[in-house]
Protein backbone atom coordinates (compact mmCIF):
# COMPACT_ATOMS: atom_id res chain seq x y z
CA UNK A 1 0.00 0.00 0.00
CA UNK A 2 1.03 3.77 -0.91
CA UNK A 3 1.71 5.31 2.21
CA UNK A 4 0.87 8.65 1.74
CA UNK A 5 0.67 12.34 3.77
CA UNK A 6 -2.82 13.34 2.43
CA UNK A 7 -4.61 16.40 4.19
CA UNK A 8 -8.02 17.54 4.57
CA UNK A 9 -7.95 19.84 1.52
CA UNK A 10 -8.40 17.34 -0.78
CA UNK A 11 -11.58 16.56 -2.43
CA UNK A 12 -13.06 13.01 -2.09
CA UNK A 13 -16.08 11.58 -3.46
CA UNK A 14 -16.52 9.52 -0.86
CA UNK A 15 -19.51 7.63 -3.06
CA UNK A 16 -17.10 6.65 -5.84
CA UNK A 17 -14.31 5.61 -3.63
CA UNK A 18 -14.02 1.80 -3.96
CA UNK A 19 -11.47 0.33 -1.05
CA UNK A 20 -12.16 -3.12 -2.67
CA UNK A 21 -10.55 -3.28 -4.75
CA UNK A 22 -6.60 -3.80 -4.68
CA UNK A 23 -5.32 -1.70 -7.52
CA UNK A 24 -6.71 1.46 -5.20
CA UNK A 25 -4.49 -0.04 -2.24
CA UNK A 26 -1.02 -0.22 -4.77
CA UNK A 27 -1.16 2.56 -7.49
CA UNK A 28 -4.26 4.68 -5.31
CA UNK A 29 -4.90 6.84 -2.24
CA UNK A 30 -6.47 4.47 0.66
CA UNK A 31 -4.70 7.32 3.31
CA UNK A 32 -6.57 10.33 1.32
CA UNK A 33 -10.30 8.41 1.25
CA UNK A 34 -9.90 7.08 5.11
CA UNK A 35 -8.67 10.58 6.03
CA UNK A 36 -12.19 11.95 4.51
CA UNK A 37 -14.24 9.44 5.72
CA UNK A 38 -12.87 9.75 9.49
CA UNK A 39 -13.39 13.34 8.74
CA UNK A 40 -17.10 13.64 7.00
CA UNK A 41 -18.00 10.24 7.36
CA UNK A 42 -16.77 7.39 10.00
CA UNK A 43 -18.40 4.36 9.37
CA UNK A 44 -18.94 4.38 5.73
CA UNK A 45 -21.41 1.59 3.43
CA UNK A 46 -20.17 0.64 0.23
CA UNK A 47 -22.38 -0.79 -2.19
CA UNK A 48 -20.45 -3.24 -4.05
CA UNK A 49 -23.45 -4.72 -5.75
CA UNK A 50 -27.49 -4.69 -5.39
CA UNK A 51 -27.49 -7.61 -3.08
CA UNK A 52 -23.87 -6.66 -1.75
CA UNK A 53 -21.98 -4.00 0.58
CA UNK A 54 -20.11 -3.64 3.83
CA UNK A 55 -19.35 -1.13 6.37
CA UNK A 56 -15.82 0.31 6.91
CA UNK A 57 -15.19 1.34 10.13
CA UNK A 58 -11.64 4.49 10.21
CA UNK A 59 -11.85 5.85 13.82
CA UNK A 60 -9.84 4.10 16.45
CA UNK A 61 -12.33 3.77 19.00
CA UNK A 62 -14.51 2.31 16.47
CA UNK A 63 -12.52 -0.18 14.79
CA UNK A 64 -10.86 -1.24 18.00
CA UNK A 65 -14.59 -1.69 19.51
CA UNK A 66 -15.31 -3.95 15.96
CA UNK A 67 -12.12 -6.17 16.54
CA UNK A 68 -12.90 -6.12 20.80
CA UNK A 69 -16.10 -6.78 21.07
CA UNK A 70 -16.94 -10.80 20.07
CA UNK A 71 -20.47 -10.38 21.49
CA UNK A 72 -22.25 -8.28 19.05
CA UNK A 73 -19.21 -8.91 16.40
CA UNK A 74 -18.17 -12.71 15.07
CA UNK A 75 -15.47 -13.89 13.12
CA UNK A 76 -17.11 -17.37 11.98
CA UNK A 77 -18.77 -15.80 8.68
CA UNK A 78 -15.24 -14.84 7.32
CA UNK A 79 -12.56 -11.93 8.32
CA UNK A 80 -11.23 -10.66 5.02
CA UNK A 81 -12.92 -8.32 2.18
CA UNK A 82 -12.42 -11.31 -0.74
CA UNK A 83 -14.92 -13.61 1.06
CA UNK A 84 -17.73 -11.22 1.71
CA UNK A 85 -20.49 -12.57 -0.22
CA UNK A 86 -18.97 -16.04 -0.05
CA UNK A 87 -19.51 -18.76 2.89
CA UNK A 88 -16.52 -19.40 4.76
CA UNK A 89 -14.89 -23.07 5.05
CA UNK A 90 -12.86 -22.00 7.58
CA UNK A 91 -15.74 -20.40 9.96
CA UNK A 92 -15.51 -21.70 13.15
CA UNK A 93 -12.66 -24.00 12.52
CA UNK A 94 -9.45 -22.09 11.71
CA UNK A 95 -8.27 -19.92 14.82
CA UNK A 96 -9.04 -16.58 12.85
CA UNK A 97 -12.51 -17.58 12.32
CA UNK A 98 -13.79 -18.76 15.36
CA UNK A 99 -15.01 -17.01 18.26
CA UNK A 100 -14.80 -17.39 22.23
CA UNK A 101 -14.87 -19.68 24.21
CA UNK A 102 -13.95 -22.18 21.22
CA UNK A 103 -11.63 -19.68 20.02
CA UNK A 104 -9.81 -19.35 23.44
CA UNK A 105 -9.96 -23.33 23.75
CA UNK A 106 -7.86 -23.40 20.63
CA UNK A 107 -5.86 -20.97 20.99
CA UNK A 108 -4.11 -21.56 24.65
CA UNK A 109 -1.86 -24.38 23.35
CA UNK A 110 -0.26 -22.52 21.08
CA UNK A 111 -0.24 -18.98 22.90
CA UNK A 112 2.09 -21.09 25.90
CA UNK A 113 4.35 -21.95 23.12
CA UNK A 114 5.03 -18.50 21.92
CA UNK A 115 4.85 -16.70 24.98
CA UNK A 116 7.38 -14.09 25.94
CA UNK A 117 9.58 -16.62 27.71
CA UNK A 118 9.28 -19.02 25.19
CA UNK A 119 10.50 -17.59 22.47
CA UNK A 120 13.00 -15.39 24.02
CA UNK A 121 15.06 -19.05 23.62
CA UNK A 122 14.67 -18.59 19.80
CA UNK A 123 16.83 -14.66 19.59
CA UNK A 124 19.83 -16.53 18.90
CA UNK A 125 18.61 -18.51 15.71
CA UNK A 126 16.65 -15.06 15.01
CA UNK A 127 19.80 -12.88 14.83
CA UNK A 128 21.64 -15.41 13.14
CA UNK A 129 19.27 -16.00 10.27
CA UNK A 130 19.22 -11.93 10.26
CA UNK A 131 22.82 -11.56 9.40
CA UNK A 132 23.03 -14.19 7.05
CA UNK A 133 20.28 -12.33 5.22
CA UNK A 134 22.69 -9.13 5.62
CA UNK A 135 25.97 -10.59 3.97
CA UNK A 136 24.64 -10.90 0.59
CA UNK A 137 24.33 -6.84 0.64
CA UNK A 138 27.34 -5.23 -1.54
CA UNK A 139 28.23 -1.63 -0.08
CA UNK A 140 27.21 0.87 -2.93
CA UNK A 141 24.99 -1.55 -4.98
CA UNK A 142 21.62 -1.21 -5.49
CA UNK A 143 19.77 -4.08 -4.40
CA UNK A 144 16.03 -5.50 -3.84
CA UNK A 145 15.18 -4.44 0.48
CA UNK A 146 11.62 -6.11 -0.18
CA UNK A 147 13.47 -9.29 -1.59
CA UNK A 148 15.48 -9.31 1.18
CA UNK A 149 12.92 -9.15 4.05
CA UNK A 150 10.65 -11.92 1.83
CA UNK A 151 12.50 -14.30 3.49
CA UNK A 152 13.18 -13.33 6.26
CA UNK A 153 9.46 -14.73 8.53
CA UNK A 154 9.79 -17.85 6.98
CA UNK A 155 14.00 -17.98 8.05
CA UNK A 156 12.39 -17.62 11.08
CA UNK A 157 9.03 -19.39 11.18
CA UNK A 158 10.65 -21.96 9.20
CA UNK A 159 13.28 -22.93 11.48
CA UNK A 160 11.25 -22.88 14.28
CA UNK A 161 9.15 -25.02 12.74
CA UNK A 162 11.86 -27.59 11.66
CA UNK A 163 10.34 -26.99 7.98
CA UNK A 164 12.66 -27.91 4.99
CA UNK A 165 14.86 -25.14 4.39
CA UNK A 166 14.82 -26.39 0.50
CA UNK A 167 10.76 -25.88 0.88
CA UNK A 168 11.10 -22.29 2.04
CA UNK A 169 11.06 -19.78 -0.73
CA UNK A 170 7.53 -21.56 -2.07
CA UNK A 171 6.33 -21.81 1.13
CA UNK A 172 6.83 -17.68 0.78
CA UNK A 173 5.51 -17.63 -2.45
CA UNK A 174 2.14 -19.80 -1.50
CA UNK A 175 1.60 -17.25 1.40
CA UNK A 176 1.94 -14.21 -0.57
CA UNK A 177 -0.42 -16.07 -3.01
CA UNK A 178 -3.27 -16.43 -0.39
CA UNK A 179 -3.20 -12.71 1.01
CA UNK A 180 -2.72 -11.24 -2.60
CA UNK A 181 -4.06 -13.43 -5.23
CA UNK A 182 -5.08 -10.43 -7.10
CA UNK A 183 -1.45 -9.00 -7.44
CA UNK A 184 -0.05 -9.42 -11.00
CA UNK A 185 3.22 -11.02 -10.32
CA UNK A 186 1.64 -13.35 -8.13
CA UNK A 187 -1.81 -14.47 -9.78
CA UNK A 188 -1.90 -17.65 -11.64
CA UNK A 189 -3.17 -18.24 -15.08
CA UNK A 190 -6.48 -19.06 -13.83
CA UNK A 191 -6.91 -16.39 -12.04
CA UNK A 192 -7.44 -14.85 -8.18
CA UNK A 193 -9.75 -16.90 -6.85
CA UNK A 194 -7.89 -20.14 -8.38
CA UNK A 195 -4.50 -18.74 -7.32
CA UNK A 196 -5.96 -18.57 -3.77
CA UNK A 197 -7.37 -21.74 -3.44
CA UNK A 198 -4.59 -23.39 -4.45
CA UNK A 199 -2.17 -21.60 -2.32
CA UNK A 200 -4.19 -22.49 0.69
CA UNK A 201 -4.35 -26.78 -0.50
CA UNK A 202 -0.69 -26.44 -0.97
CA UNK A 203 -0.16 -24.60 2.64
CA UNK A 204 -2.34 -27.43 3.98
CA UNK A 205 -0.83 -30.23 2.66
CA UNK A 206 2.82 -29.21 3.43
CA UNK A 207 1.96 -28.71 7.10
CA UNK A 208 0.05 -31.89 7.13
CA UNK A 209 3.51 -34.16 6.07
CA UNK A 210 5.47 -31.80 8.47
CA UNK A 211 3.43 -33.06 11.53
CA UNK A 212 2.75 -36.58 9.37
CA UNK A 213 6.74 -36.96 10.08
CA UNK A 214 7.09 -35.07 13.94
CA UNK A 215 4.26 -37.08 15.32
CA UNK A 216 5.38 -38.36 18.50
CA UNK A 217 9.48 -37.98 17.14
CA UNK A 218 10.62 -35.63 20.06
CA UNK A 219 12.22 -33.20 17.46
CA UNK A 220 11.48 -30.43 19.87
CA UNK A 221 10.16 -27.98 17.24
CA UNK A 222 7.03 -25.88 16.83
CA UNK A 223 5.11 -28.44 15.54
CA UNK A 224 7.04 -31.26 17.85
CA UNK A 225 6.26 -29.27 20.04
CA UNK A 226 2.26 -28.52 19.55
CA UNK A 227 1.84 -32.31 18.70
CA UNK A 228 2.57 -33.14 22.95
CA UNK A 229 0.84 -30.35 24.12
CA UNK A 230 -2.89 -30.80 25.97
CA UNK A 231 -5.41 -28.38 26.36
CA UNK A 232 -5.94 -26.43 30.00
CA UNK A 233 -9.09 -27.41 30.55
CA UNK A 234 -8.47 -31.42 30.53
CA UNK A 235 -9.52 -31.51 26.95
CA UNK A 236 -6.66 -33.89 25.91
CA UNK A 237 -4.38 -33.14 22.95
CA UNK A 238 -4.62 -31.38 20.30
CA UNK A 239 -6.17 -32.83 17.10
CA UNK A 240 -3.95 -33.17 13.75
CA UNK A 241 -6.33 -30.50 12.30
CA UNK A 242 -6.01 -27.92 14.89
CA UNK A 243 -2.51 -28.04 15.02
CA UNK A 244 -2.37 -27.88 11.44
CA UNK A 245 -4.66 -24.92 11.78
CA UNK A 246 -2.55 -23.26 14.20
CA UNK A 247 0.82 -23.70 12.38
CA UNK A 248 -1.29 -22.30 9.34
CA UNK A 249 -2.30 -19.35 11.06
CA UNK A 250 1.13 -18.67 12.45
CA UNK A 251 2.84 -18.85 9.12
CA UNK A 252 0.55 -16.91 7.56
CA UNK A 253 0.87 -14.24 10.41
CA UNK A 254 4.44 -14.62 9.92
CA UNK A 255 4.66 -13.44 6.50
CA UNK A 256 1.96 -11.00 6.66
CA UNK A 257 3.84 -8.48 8.91
CA UNK A 258 7.35 -9.32 9.83
CA UNK A 259 8.65 -8.31 6.48
CA UNK A 260 6.25 -5.49 5.80
CA UNK A 261 7.32 -3.47 8.66
CA UNK A 262 11.12 -3.10 7.74
CA UNK A 263 10.20 -2.59 4.13
CA UNK A 264 7.56 0.51 5.16
CA UNK A 265 10.19 1.46 7.96
CA UNK A 266 13.05 1.74 5.48
CA UNK A 267 10.90 3.28 2.49
CA UNK A 268 9.88 6.55 4.51
CA UNK A 269 13.65 6.87 6.11
CA UNK A 270 15.51 6.65 3.44
CA UNK A 271 13.27 8.79 1.26
CA UNK A 272 13.56 11.38 4.08
CA UNK A 273 17.47 11.31 4.81
CA UNK A 274 16.07 10.38 8.23
CA UNK A 275 17.86 6.90 9.06
CA UNK A 276 20.49 8.06 11.25
CA UNK A 277 18.04 9.63 13.31
CA UNK A 278 16.86 6.24 14.37
CA UNK A 279 20.41 4.06 13.88
CA UNK A 280 22.02 6.49 16.17
CA UNK A 281 19.69 6.25 19.16
CA UNK A 282 19.90 2.60 20.44
CA UNK A 283 17.59 3.66 23.14
CA UNK A 284 14.85 4.34 20.67
CA UNK A 285 15.23 1.02 19.65
CA UNK A 286 11.46 -0.32 21.41
CA UNK A 287 9.32 2.76 20.98
CA UNK A 288 10.73 2.75 17.11
CA UNK A 289 9.86 -0.77 16.30
CA UNK A 290 6.06 0.19 17.68
CA UNK A 291 6.51 3.52 15.76
CA UNK A 292 7.37 1.31 12.59
CA UNK A 293 4.77 -1.14 13.52
CA UNK A 294 1.72 2.02 13.73
CA UNK A 295 3.09 3.40 10.43
CA UNK A 296 3.09 0.16 7.92
CA UNK A 297 0.48 -1.34 9.44
CA UNK A 298 1.06 -4.34 7.13
CA UNK A 299 -2.66 -5.71 8.41
CA UNK A 300 -5.27 -3.40 6.55
CA UNK A 301 -7.85 -4.70 7.67
CA UNK A 302 -10.50 -7.21 9.20
CA UNK A 303 -14.14 -8.05 8.63
CA UNK A 304 -16.83 -8.87 11.28
CA UNK A 305 -20.43 -9.41 11.20
CA UNK A 306 -22.86 -7.74 13.48
CA UNK A 307 -24.47 -10.99 15.74
CA UNK A 308 -27.36 -8.47 16.13
CA UNK A 309 -28.26 -4.75 15.21
CA UNK A 310 -25.35 -2.66 16.71
CA UNK A 311 -25.13 1.16 17.32
CA UNK A 312 -21.79 2.06 15.67
CA UNK A 313 -20.73 5.88 15.91
CA UNK A 314 -23.69 7.72 14.31
CA UNK A 315 -25.09 4.45 12.64
CA UNK A 316 -27.13 1.36 13.06
CA UNK A 317 -25.06 -2.01 11.66
CA UNK A 318 -28.04 -4.16 11.28
CA UNK A 319 -27.76 -8.01 12.27
CA UNK A 320 -25.43 -9.82 9.62
CA UNK A 321 -24.19 -7.20 7.95
CA UNK A 322 -20.47 -6.63 7.17
CA UNK A 323 -17.93 -4.27 8.70
CA UNK A 324 -14.32 -3.79 7.42
CA UNK A 325 -12.03 -2.69 10.85
CA UNK A 326 -9.53 -0.42 8.73
CA UNK A 327 -6.60 -0.83 11.16
CA UNK A 328 -5.01 1.69 8.31
CA UNK A 329 -6.90 3.98 9.38
CA UNK A 330 -7.29 3.42 13.06
CA UNK A 331 -3.32 4.06 12.93
CA UNK A 332 -3.54 7.61 11.35
CA UNK A 333 -6.22 9.07 13.23
CA UNK A 334 -5.11 12.10 14.77
CA UNK A 335 -7.43 12.03 18.17
CA UNK A 336 -4.93 9.26 19.02
CA UNK A 337 -1.90 9.77 17.15
CA UNK A 338 -1.04 13.49 16.89
CA UNK A 339 0.97 14.64 13.55
CA UNK A 340 0.02 10.67 12.15
CA UNK A 341 1.76 11.27 8.62
CA UNK A 342 5.50 11.81 10.23
CA UNK A 343 7.29 8.82 10.89
CA UNK A 344 8.40 9.18 14.66
CA UNK A 345 10.64 7.49 16.48
CA UNK A 346 10.53 9.30 19.88
CA UNK A 347 6.27 9.18 19.97
CA UNK A 348 4.88 7.22 22.13
CA UNK A 349 2.70 4.40 19.94
CA UNK A 350 2.11 1.44 22.17
CA UNK A 351 -1.67 2.10 21.21
CA UNK A 352 -1.28 1.02 17.76
CA UNK A 353 -3.61 -1.72 16.22
CA UNK A 354 -1.16 -2.80 14.30
CA UNK A 355 -1.58 -6.75 16.33
CA UNK A 356 -5.13 -5.80 16.39
CA UNK A 357 -6.90 -6.17 19.58
CA UNK A 358 -9.38 -8.37 21.67
CA UNK A 359 -10.32 -12.30 21.34
CA UNK A 360 -8.00 -12.05 18.10
CA UNK A 361 -4.64 -10.19 19.29
CA UNK A 362 -1.70 -11.42 16.96
CA UNK A 363 -0.63 -14.70 18.10
CA UNK A 364 2.73 -14.38 17.24
CA UNK A 365 3.46 -10.93 18.61
CA UNK A 366 6.38 -12.03 20.86
CA UNK A 367 7.94 -13.56 18.13
CA UNK A 368 7.58 -10.83 15.73
CA UNK A 369 8.68 -8.20 18.72
CA UNK A 370 11.76 -10.15 18.88
CA UNK A 371 12.72 -10.38 15.16
CA UNK A 372 12.08 -6.54 14.39
CA UNK A 373 14.26 -6.12 17.69
CA UNK A 374 17.06 -8.57 16.26
CA UNK A 375 16.37 -7.34 12.29
CA UNK A 376 16.65 -3.37 13.31
CA UNK A 377 19.80 -3.82 15.67
CA UNK A 378 21.71 -5.59 13.25
CA UNK A 379 20.64 -3.52 10.47
CA UNK A 380 21.57 -0.43 12.75
CA UNK A 381 25.21 -1.69 13.66
CA UNK A 382 26.33 -2.75 10.04
CA UNK A 383 25.16 -0.29 8.18
CA UNK A 384 25.21 3.90 8.28
CA UNK A 385 22.94 4.73 5.49
CA UNK A 386 20.18 4.05 2.98
CA UNK A 387 19.83 5.33 -0.19
CA UNK A 388 16.80 5.05 -2.59
CA UNK A 389 17.69 3.76 -5.93
CA UNK A 390 14.27 3.45 -7.74
CA UNK A 391 10.90 3.47 -6.77
CA UNK A 392 8.73 1.60 -4.86
CA UNK A 393 6.21 -1.62 -6.04
CA UNK A 394 3.00 -2.00 -3.78
CA UNK A 395 1.43 -5.24 -2.89
CA UNK A 396 -2.35 -5.48 -4.93
CA UNK A 397 -4.42 -6.24 -1.89
CA UNK A 398 -6.63 -4.77 0.23
CA UNK A 399 -5.55 -6.96 3.30
CA UNK A 400 -2.06 -6.65 3.22
CA UNK A 401 -0.02 -3.51 3.51
CA UNK A 402 2.75 -4.18 1.63
CA UNK A 403 5.92 -3.05 -0.26
CA UNK A 404 6.87 -6.08 -2.85
CA UNK A 405 9.93 -4.37 -4.41
CA UNK A 406 12.09 -1.78 -2.91
CA UNK A 407 15.29 -0.85 -4.29
CA UNK A 408 18.07 0.47 -2.14
CA UNK A 409 21.41 1.42 -1.91
CA UNK A 410 23.49 0.31 1.02
CA UNK A 411 26.44 2.07 2.87
CA UNK A 412 28.11 -0.57 5.22
CA UNK A 413 29.57 1.19 8.54
CA UNK A 414 33.75 1.28 8.34
CA UNK A 415 35.61 -0.74 10.63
Amino acid sequence: MRLTHPTEDEAIDLDKADLFDPVVHAEGDPHAIWLAMRTHDPVHWQQLRPDLGFWSATVYDDVAKVLRDHTAFTSEHGTLLNLLGRKDAAGGKQLPATDPPRHTRMRSPVQRALNGRAVEGHRGVIRDEVRRLFAGIVDGEPFDFAELTDQLPMAVIGTLMGLDRGDWSHLTLLTTQAVAPDDPEFVRPEGAQATLHRAHRELFACLQDALAKRWGGGTGDLIDVLSTMEFEDGGGPLTAGEIVSNCYSLLLGANVTTPHVPNAALAELSATGTYADWAEHPELLDGGIEEALRWSSPTSHFIRYARHDVQLGKVTVRAGEAVAAWIGSANRDASVFPDPYTFDVRRNARRHLAFGVGPHFCLGHALVRITLEEFFQELFAQFEHFGPAGEPEHLHSNFIAGIKHLPLVATRRKG
